[in-house]
């Protein structure tokens, strides 16, 4: 071959490699926001085998157990320090009647659980026992009262049995059944979906509603109530601009947000394992717009609300598929691959690049519904791709978000493109600075040259999940297909950091 023709190749071949680079710039802010730790939830609802055959478990069933507390569940979710865990709904919430799930257990009320099967419950696992999971996890409570079919004075009394330290009837009734001090729970919500499950009520109408339910809903000592409004579905920025300018700004902690990521609709929504490329990059794609939905609700929370006091609590999202066949339809019980680690990476990524508005959020659900992080059988217990991006991105909580300035490349398919890589940074109180990147190109890895400024680092470790392909899943004869390993793919040079992302991965690196 020609000498010129090779020099020429090679040169080519150069700026090639030169041009694939993405720059990316990081630095601090003065008025940086934290990244709330409540960022990091999880929802736990009367639905399929979350609670039931989930947290809690048979009396027979030959694992460790506190009362009927599932401890392997317990000591998974102690290690990514789950910081809130949302109870008992969801669309169950609002046919939940706290009264019926205390006192003795074969004193207690069986209840039909409607919206999820028909199925009969007898109200074993109540206040008592999910405050107790909380407590045995070391994660804050977040209650969601019945406003659909309950009362004012029913969640009044609610709050005052869980949270008043008095010798009212209401705190001696706590006390005789078991509880002698309260549990101070701050986080409540205010009704669940209200414009839809929760009572299909009209935007004002429910803004009226939560006027009256807040008001009683009184604060405590060491007990200060942070009061979340049923907010809006997906699109409907009619119901949050309705419910910033009715409710007053100190009446309130938070406005949820619920977003399910479709692979395709409401009517066929795709299998969690069997979908190819094609399927993948749509999945992504509608993921990725948490990020427009976010920005679209806090511009209108802005215009009554400039100073960000009330948060967005996004407080349901995740992947919604089919349910894995020969499973009952109505437990919503799915597999969690690769394609779900990367949907959920981007979207803490997402939360945290909005860590001035977004200050809570859920993942739906812990055990064995939709997203889960675990699933179980019998005695057996997997940790999911999922389960291992919380805990990467635990490194983030409560620390100070770092600013992160690129461009990414595309991810292509036929004439759609969207971003390939997408990042997060803080800075923890130690000092150290932990960078989250995703990559979901199905095909190709991608090379990041960061500039850090002013922030002064001496060396770096990183971790990886990352797996064959994006429906690669942990299974009961395989758990362990999808897990975290070590990372070494990027190197110092100056005060920049060359990082190279494999496909479809998740790469958490720490700097100090």
């Amino acid at each position: 071959m020609n000498k010129k023709i090779v020099v020429a190749a090679l040169l080519v071949s150069l700026v090639s490699n030169v041009w694939s680079q993405t720059k990316m710039t990081m630095y601090k802010k003065a008025d940086a926001p934290q990244i709330s730790r409540h960022i990091y939830g999880h929802f736990s609802e009367h639905l399929g085998r979350c609670i039931y055959d989930g947290f809690w478990v048979s009396d027979t069933l030959g694992v460790p157990k506190k009362d009927r507390i599932r401890l392997d569940i317990v000591e998974a979710l102690k290690k990514i320090k789950i910081p809130n865990l949302r109870w008992p709904g969801g669309c169950f919430a609002d046919e939940y009647h706290w009264r019926d799930g205390i006192g003795p257990r074969d004193k207690r009320p069986r209840m039909v659980n409607t919206n999820w099967g028909n199925v009969t419950e007898d109200n074993s696992f109540g206040t008592h026992e999910f405050l107790e999971l909380c407590t045995l996890i070391g994660t804050e409570p977040y209650l969601s009262a019945n406003v659909g079919s309950g009362t004012v004075e029913e969640m009044n009394k609610w709050v005052e049995y869980v949270n008043s330290p008095s010798s009212s009837s209401v705190a001696q009734l706590r006390k005789q059944n078991g509880q002698d001090k309260p549990w101070n729970v701050q986080f409540w919500g205010v009704g669940n979906e209200s414009w839809g499950c929760g009572g299909s009520m009209t935007a004002d109408f429910y803004a009226d509603q939560y006027r009256r339910y807040a008001t009683y809903c009184r604060d405590y000592p060491d007990a200060t109530l942070k009061k979340i409004a049923s907010g809006a579905s997906d699109w409907n920025f009619n119901w949050t601009e309705t419910l910033m300018k009715k409710i007053p700004l100190d009446m309130m902690w938070g406005v949820s947000l619920h977003y399910y990521t479709l692979p395709f609709d409401w009517n066929k929504k795709g299998s969690a394992t069997v979908f190819d490329e094609p399927i993948y990059f749509t999945t992504m794609q509608k993921a990725l717009r948490m990020d427009e939905l976010i920005t679209k609700h806090s511009t209108i929370m802005d215009r009554y609300d400039p100073n960000k006091k009330v948060a967005l609590c996004v407080d349901e999202w995740g992947i919604w598929t089919d349910v894995e066949p020969g499973t009952n339809p109505a437990f919503l019980y799915q597999q969690n691959s690769m394609r779900d680690a990367l949907i959920a990476a981007s979207t803490l990524n997402i939360f945290n690049k909005h860590a001035d508005r977004v200050r809570l959020a859920n993942l739906a659900q812990a055990i064995n519904v939709l997203q889960a992080l675990i699933l179980t059988k019998g005695r057996e217990m997997i940790l999911t791709p999922t389960y291992h991006v919380f805990d990467l991105f635990k490194v983030h909580q409560d620390a100070t978000l770092l600013e992160l300035n690129f461009t990414s490349p595309d991810y292509q398919s036929g004439t759609q493109k969207i971003p390939a890589v997408n990042a997060s940074a803080s800075q923890d109180s130690t000092g150290a600075i932990h960078i989250s990147f995703v990559n979901i190109d199905a095909n190709k890895a991608q090379t990041i040259r960061l500039s850090l400024n002013d922030l002064k680092w001496n060396g770096a470790t990183g971790e990886i999940l990352t797996a064959p392909a994006f429906n690669s899943v942990n299974s009961f004869e395989k758990p362990n297909q999808v897990s975290i390993t070590g990372f070494s793919g990027f190197k110092k040079e100056g005060n920049e950091l060359v990082v190279t992302l494999p496909k479809l991965s998740v790469v958490v690196l720490t700097l100090k």
